[in-house]
């Protein structure tokens, strides 16, 4: 084998540029494979810290009658814990109601919650203050939707408990900046009695946010559900994106190796005299095979080399600093972080690595199989079998 690595190694460098242009295809095949896998891992990652950060916690205690997929259940969906239950938990009701922002209706989702809570980051300490107007804060995508800032004052129409509807001003305290969808989109946030007060729903809530001190039991009517319940749906769509981005990494290793495939192919075709007088020296067939194949193989490492010299300072730049997108990217109905910070750990980096050089492994051994069915006189005189 040692042999044979130092013929291969020779024989690429005869080789010249094509050695060349095959190790820099195949490297910025790596690199990008990396960066993206980086990139989706990074932002995973940051999207499930601030999912519990802003809006999970340690979990949910949710009313049976409420579903967060079907808006009818929200007038149905709430109901009371006694003082002791309600330990290490923050309340929040959730009502339907609308604004009208210059003279348009909006629907919105009116969320009442604790103002000294500090279960989730929610800025609710915003909410306290004197004035006789309803408090109230948005997120930054629902103050550009609605063109709403601090310190404006807007119609607010809800009902009450008995379906009577009733109106008030409300005014802009706090406008917020967040990534997760679910706690800016739509919603209003107003303190919880002055909810309580509008509605007549006295100490009631349609969910419970739980800190980590909080342990589960069972209470009739309610349902706990975990921060693997609520973010299953983050993962399964985490899941399919990592299959989708699979075929993408198959496709850039694919056109990669199809460079080296292609120059197996034409050694083999063209080195046969080479071919006929190694085995005339003594070397057997699955030797000769065995230098091509360690031919092949070495693009690879020679490739992982380049990339890991031109790639570590990117990546490592990424990692500390992010990738800033520019505030356009917020004005297309997805809530778009500003920053995202790449993720590369070791498994990442060594799959990536090992499949790499097995797929460059199995694309030279494939056309170097023909060597094996030469015959060495015809291969001296350089014709084909």
């Amino acid at each position: 084998m040692k042999l044979a690595m130092q013929l291969a190694y020779k024989n690429l460098m005869g080789a010249g540029l094509r050695t060349w242009l095959n190790v820099g295809v195949l490297a910025l095949s790596f690199i990008i494979i990396i960066f993206f896998r980086g990139f989706l891992e990074g932002w995973y990652n940051q999207a499930l810290e601030e999912s519990i950060a802003w809006e999970y916690a340690e979990g949910h205690l949710v009313n049976e009658e409420y579903d967060p997929y079907d808006p009818f259940s929200i007038q149905d969906g709430h109901g009371e814990l006694s003082e002791n239950e309600m330990k290490n938990l923050t309340p929040i009701l959730i009502r339907q109601a609308a604004i009208y922002p210059e003279g348009r209706m909006l629907s919105v989702l009116l969320k009442g919650i604790d103002v000294d809570q500090s279960h989730i980051v929610l800025p609710t300490k915003n909410l306290k203050t004197n004035s006789e107007m309803i408090p109230a804060m948005i997120g930054k995508n629902m103050a550009d939707a609605t063109n709403l800032k601090e310190g404006d004052q807007v119609l607010l129409r809800w009902r009450d408990k008995g379906g009577t509807f009733d109106a008030g001003k409300i005014k802009i305290v706090k406008v917020f900046t967040t990534n997760v969808g679910t706690v800016d989109g739509g919603q209003i946030w107003i303190p919880i009695k002055k909810l309580w007060e509008m509605t007549g729903l006295e100490n009631h809530a349609t969910l419970f946010v739980a800190n980590e001190n909080y342990t589960p039991t069972d209470i009739s009517g309610w349902q706990f559900k975990t921060q693997d319940d609520l973010l299953k749906d983050f993962y399964e769509l985490m899941e399919m994106e990592r299959i989708s981005t699979f075929f993408m990494y198959m496709l850039l290793l694919s056109i990669a190796l199809l460079a080296i495939f292609d120059t197996q192919v034409l050694s083999v075709f063209r080195r046969q005299k080479e071919i006929g007088t190694y085995v005339a020296l003594g070397m057997t067939r699955a030797e000769v095979v065995a230098l091509f194949t360690v031919e092949g193989t070495m693009y690879s490492l020679f490739a992982m080399i380049v990339g890991s010299i031109v790639g570590f300072p990117i990546f490592y730049y990424l990692a500390n600093n992010g990738i800033v997108f520019p505030d356009f990217y917020q004005d297309m109905g997805v809530v778009f972080p500003k920053r995202i910070f790449l993720v590369f750990d070791f498994k990442v980096v060594s799959t990536t690595i090992l499949l790499v050089v097995v797929a460059a492994a199995i694309v030279s051994f494939l056309p170097a199989r023909k060597i094996s069915k030469m015959n060495p006189v015809l291969a001296l005189k350089g014709k084909l079998q």
